[in-house]
């Protein structure tokens, strides 16, 4: 099952010409670097949710927490906790990655 996981931006990576933007995003206890270049508005401390490593809009609190207690109790959250093949993949990897999920997106 393909799911969008809420979670909290904790920081954004300063503006670079030609890369995607990028920030860490906290979710369920996790941190992961994740791809913000479809939530231009977002800032630090709001809440998105992310798909396969890309945050797809802003939500807020009340509803992220609603959605990660409801993933938790289904036990839907495994694959973040249990992700060992993006341990593998360097930084540069997982940009790339995240846009060619952007630029499909976008066709």
């Amino acid at each position: 099952m393909c799911l969008a996981i809420p979670g909290r931006v904790k920081s954004i990576e300063p503006f670079k010409e030609g890369v995607m933007r990028m920030g860490k995003v906290e979710m369920g206890g996790i941190v992961k670097e994740i791809n913000l270049q479809l939530v231009p508005d977002a800032k630090e401390e709001d809440y998105v949710l992310v798909h396969v490593g890309v945050a797809i809009s802003i939500v807020d609190e009340e509803e992220a927490k609603a959605s990660l207690d409801f993933l938790n109790q289904m036990n839907e959250l495994d694959e973040l906790y249990n992700s060992p093949q993006e341990e593998d993949m360097t930084k540069e990897e997982r940009v790339l990655q995240g846009d060619l999920i952007i630029s499909k997106m976008l066709q």
